[in-house]
């Protein structure tokens, strides 16, 4: 007996229907306020200020220190922020919902959040070129336009768009709390581990943090595009499964009348009476076939005024080829 669990398992009969966030006002005004504290945090690195010697003084700290035992741990944590593993795990996640959604929309919102991430943070990184505290050459500089590429923290922001994800594509008000929650954890607790392994500053962790949340606000902008490209998608493969169906031969369904197939003609029978001629008993096989489908002589039916003691003629197949004329015949 199948629980409501594996129920779930299944692939629904219909579609759902799925309502995309739009962009409110209260979702502007945090991109908004998270685009300033992204330009505030670059703003502050820029100029040397208190938060670089923060990131110097976290570095200098040397947490790895302080606390080894945690490092095996967090060596594997930290692969929760990395964006081949995450990305496999979540993909297959959404793919699944995709498949029993009858849709394509989750595995389309993670491809252009995955792009929007490699474009974005990828473009701040090679533009800023920061090196990383295992790299820093001058104590109390920010290490800016040296060639790195580090800031922001790209491990960071994977963890927030990633796990996101999942809470933004949250059919229930419940499930999207729970899971923003989780992915909040998550994010935190990579960008945390990087700086205690010593990859990253501290202000590269918290750019790391906007520059995630900022695609995830950014999302329902792109809603709109992700609808039209889904739609082209199911074009395409109703048009290809059309082409399939009509290159196939048709069948004919179990149970329905088959053709029947009619004799050859008496003159291709004859053909082949006259060029098997020579083979011994081949004109006899084909003789047969030519009596067997010639129209038998049916005899008329009797005319009423016909004298008492007449009979029909009958046709006589001898050597001589004639028809001997009707006799009557007297009763005696």
């Amino acid at each position: 007996m199948r629980t409501d669990i594996f129920a779930r398992l299944d692939r629904e009969p219909e579609p759902p229907k799925i309502v995309a966030p739009r962009m409110s006002r209260h979702r502007i005004a945090l991109f908004g306020g998270t685009l300033a504290f992204y330009l505030a945090i670059v703003f502050a690195v820029l100029v040397t200020s208190w938060l670089v010697t923060l990131d110097w003084k976290v570095m200098l700290f040397r947490p790895y220190q302080q606390w080894p035992e945690l490092h095996a741990f967090l060596d594997y944590y930290v692969v929760l922020g990395q964006r081949g593993p995450t990305a496999v795990m979540v993909a297959c996640w959404l793919g699944w919902r995709s498949w029993r959604q009858h849709t394509l929309r989750p595995l389309l919102v993670l491809g252009t959040s995955l792009l929007l991430l490699n474009v974005t943070v990828g473009a701040v990184k090679l533009g800023l070129g920061r090196l990383g505290p295992h790299y820093a050459t001058q104590i109390g500089s920010a290490e800016m336009f040296a060639g790195g590429d580090i800031f922001p923290s790209g491990h960071t922001a994977n963890a927030v768009v990633t796990w996101g994800i999942l809470a933004y594509l949250a059919t229930t008000p419940r499930a999207r709390r729970y899971l923003s929650a989780v992915s909040a954890t998550v994010s935190l607790g990579v960008g945390l581990t990087t700086v205690y392994i010593g990859t990253h500053w501290l202000s590269d962790v918290v750019l790391g943090w906007a520059a995630g949340l900022l695609i995830l606000l950014a999302l329902p902008w792109f809603e709109p595009l992700i609808a039209r490209t889904e739609s082209w998608i199911f074009d395409v493969r109703e048009r290809w499964r059309e082409r399939r169906r009509a290159g196939r031969p048709v069948r004919a369904p179990e149970g329905a009348p088959q053709p029947v197939l009619l004799p050859q003609s008496i003159a291709a029978e004859g053909a082949t009476l006259a060029a098997g001629a020579g083979a011994p008993g081949a004109h006899l096989a084909a003789g047969a076939r030519v009596r067997a489908h010639t129209v038998p002589t049916v005899c008329p039916e009797r005319p009423a005024a016909a004298p008492a003691g007449t009979r029909c003629a009958q046709p006589e197949h001898g050597s001589r080829g004639a028809t001997s004329p009707a006799r009557p015949m007297t009763g005696g």
